[in-house]
């Protein structure tokens, strides 16, 4: 079986055919960091919504839906990088490492963002510093080039290897992808009244935004003549694919699956217009009455 090159700022692994792979389908990520982490999360937004909520916010009711749709965002991150697809992606597939970015990007940050109410947001918004802040991370253009340059950084080969090999800085990644998430949601979904979501027109110009930036790793994954990351250049094969085609797949479900999701945004964003366009027309009897 010959073996794709790696690059040279790496050693090679051992031949793929005495390492078969071996997947423990039981094995769940139970660190103390991870699980803390969002232990910690929760314990503090049940506690913002919960006893604390009528310090917060005196007149507020108790945020069903929003709650259901944190908790289920801190489910899917914890299904992305604790489940087995994270021990596929750290040694096998590069593929499944791109779904698990896939899944927290697409998934985990806008149930999240979307979890959080209103008066829970604006309350550190109130605070001119913060505000000030937030009102330059947001800006369409701003959150744009952030998210994409993050994403962008994190697959050059130097630093992807780097955050195979250590599990902080495979941490610190994965905390990376979802708080540049989490600002490329905003001015898309934002939760807040003091920094809300863009109008439909900007919408539709920021996730093409998004697209074009995102298009050269797309293009740098596709293209690439060889595989680019030796961990999954020398890996078992998991799959029957060669290790360039497991990452051309990854660039696909990148390049692909976010322009589908992206068509779904520009639709979403085209339909609120329309409706806020009609909701602007005066109606034929108000019409009627001053002609």
């Amino acid at each position: 079986m010959a073996h794709a090159r790696a690059p040279f700022f790496f050693a090679p692994a051992p031949p793929a055919e005495s390492n078969p792979p071996v997947v423990d389908w039981t094995h769940w990520h139970n660190e103390p960091l991870l699980i803390g982490a969002l232990v910690t999360a929760v314990w503090a937004y049940a506690l913002s919504v919960g006893p604390w909520r009528h310090r917060i916010a005196p007149n507020a009711e108790l945020p069903r839906w929003e709650i259901v749709r944190f908790c289920s965002g801190v489910l899917v991150f914890f299904l992305a990088v604790g489940s087995p697809l994270d021990q596929i992606g750290e040694r096998y597939l590069f593929s499944a490492h791109m779904l698990q970015h896939m899944i927290i990007v697409y998934a985990a940050a806008p149930l999240l963002l979307s979890g959080l109410p209103t008066w829970l947001v604006d309350r550190p918004l109130n605070h001119r510093a913060i505000r000030e802040v937030g009102r330059i991370l947001f800006v369409p253009v701003v959150a744009a080039v952030i998210y994409a340059l993050c994403i962008s950084i994190w697959h050059v080969p130097v630093a992807y290897e780097l955050a195979l090999r250590d599990k902080l800085v495979h941490v610190a990644q994965h905390l990376m992808f979802l708080a540049v998430s989490l600002a490329f949601w905003w001015p898309l979904a934002s939760p807040s009244a003091i920094i809300p979501r863009r109008p439909p027109g900007v919408q539709v110009l920021y996730i093409f935004a998004v697209g074009v930036l995102q298009f050269p790793l797309v293009a740098f994954l596709n293209f690439s003549r060889e595989a680019l990351y030796p961990t999954y250049a020398f890996a078992p094969r998991l799959l029957d694919l060669t290790p360039r085609e497991d990452q051309v797949l990854g660039g696909a479900l990148m390049g692909v699956g976010g322009m589908f999701i992206s068509l779904g945004l520009i639709g979403r964003a085209f339909y609120s217009w329309a409706g806020q366009s009609a909701a602007s027309e005066p109606s034929p009897a108000v019409l009627a009455s001053h002609s």
